[in-house]
């Protein structure tokens, strides 16, 4: 199996540039056979590029964060490539999810290059009936989707979880209510008023909130989470709960398990995919894609 190795010189504030030759003395040193071609393309464009031009089924292991795995997934599931990931990202749900947050960049290469593959879900959009777009972590419509877009314009310093705190809290000044129908497998799960509606391939989202603890990336199913109508003091007191996984029992909180919803909405509602804005949608088609990614992660 050919491999190749991508690294995003724009993922963690462009700190990802720095890793190139670090990484590239330290395969050097292993004495590989047959040394990993490292590629850091500058733009999305070349990135798929590269991608294209390897055999199917090759290795790709990705250097950046869930943004940068999301922007190539078109190219990875398309040519059915087997993805290894060094987390460096902003957020790295996806690290947590597959066992890598805790890695050094040289563990999570070295287990990237030799670690054993395995099949997990992916989700895939429709927007307003064309935009194909997918996701391996999370789909964020209305509240969430606003943070994640001030995150994404939020002080370079700032990383993971304190990064979106600090959009939540800015989002809160502006916050804004969507009169959603949110269906699930065919069935009405909210048609209202609503905050949020997500659905999680992962247990955590927005730099490791907890918001569907008992979520895993390859049981067959999407999780969908739904907040009903919120005020802004209602929304302030249940980010402590969110923080800890305790949301779920909240009266205005749904979570319901699906392959296939629809949420529609008469106003463009905010969305995002794996923390990169989508931009604005009046219906959004969400299906279950089972097995279509082959990933190195621990079990």
């Amino acid at each position: 199996m050919s491999t190749l190795i991508l690294i995003n010189p724009h993922a963690a504030g462009g700190r990802a540039r720095r890793l190139l030759l670090p990484l590239d003395v330290w395969l050097t040193a292993l004495g590989h056979e047959q040394k990993p071609d490292i590629v850091m393309p500058e733009s999305l464009h070349e990135a798929h590029h590269e991608i294209a031009k390897r055999l199917h089924g090759s290795k790709i292991v990705v250097v950046g964060g869930d943004g940068t795995l999301n922007q190539m997934l078109p190219s990875l599931i398309s040519g059915k490539h087997v993805i290894g990931l060094v987390p460096y990202g902003s957020g790295n749900d996806c690290a947590r999810a597959w066992g890598l947050h805790k890695l050094s960049w040289q563990d999570a290469l070295s287990f990237a290059l030799s670690g054993p593959a395995s099949a997990i879900d992916v989700g895939h959009i429709q927007l307003n009936h064309r935009d194909p777009h997918y996701f391996h972590s999370s789909l964020a419509v209305g509240f969430d989707a606003s943070v994640g877009n001030r995150a994404l314009a939020g002080p370079k310093f700032l990383r993971g979880l304190p990064r979106y705190l600090l959009a939540t809290l800015r989002e809160l000044l502006h916050l804004k209510n969507w009169p959603l129908k949110v269906q699930a497998d065919g069935h009405v799960v909210h048609e209202g008023n609503c905050l949020l509606a997500s659905a999680l391939n992962t247990p955590t989202y927005g730099g490791g909130m907890p918001a569907v603890p008992h979520a895993m990336v390859n049981d067959g199913q999407l999780n969908l989470l739904v907040g009903g109508s919120f005020n802004r003091w209602q929304t302030l007191l249940m980010l402590p709960r969110l923080l800890i996984g305790k949301h779920l029992g909240h009266a205005r909180i749904q979570c319901v398990a699906f392959t296939e919803a629809t949420l529609t909405c008469p106003a463009p509602v905010p969305v995002a995919a794996d923390g990169e804005t989508l931009g604005f949608a009046t219906h959004i088609q969400i299906t279950l894609l089972p097995g279509a990614l082959q990933v190195v992660k621990k079990t």
